[in-house]
């Protein structure tokens, strides 16, 4: 959270956050998903999200890159992703 508020002062075309549940209780998660969900919609700034709770990942998203040993297996929208049946193909 700390590094999110410091990155902010620089106002931002470009935040990178990785793995943001990291050591967070779930309702501090979610506000810091709606934090980065307002800065990529109101700010403009593009955000690059590595996270591994794919269901979180998938409604913060304008676009969705699933990796698989470093390289991009799947790429779509999240609302594609969130509505896919099978995951189990892809690994």
């Amino acid at each position: 959270m700390l590094g999110i508020g410091m990155s902010l002062l620089r106002d931002p075309k470009l935040l990178l956050v990785d793995e943001p549940s990291s050591g967070l209780s779930p309702v501090m998660f979610r506000n810091v998903i709606q934090i980065i969900h307002t800065i990529n919609k109101d700010k403009g700034a593009a955000v690059l999200l590595v996270e591994q709770n794919v269901k979180v990942a998938f409604r913060v998203r304008q676009r969705v890159c699933v990796m698989k040993a470093g390289s991009i297996i799947l790429e779509d929208t999240g609302e594609n992703l969130l509505g896919r049946k099978e995951w189990w193909d892809l690994f």
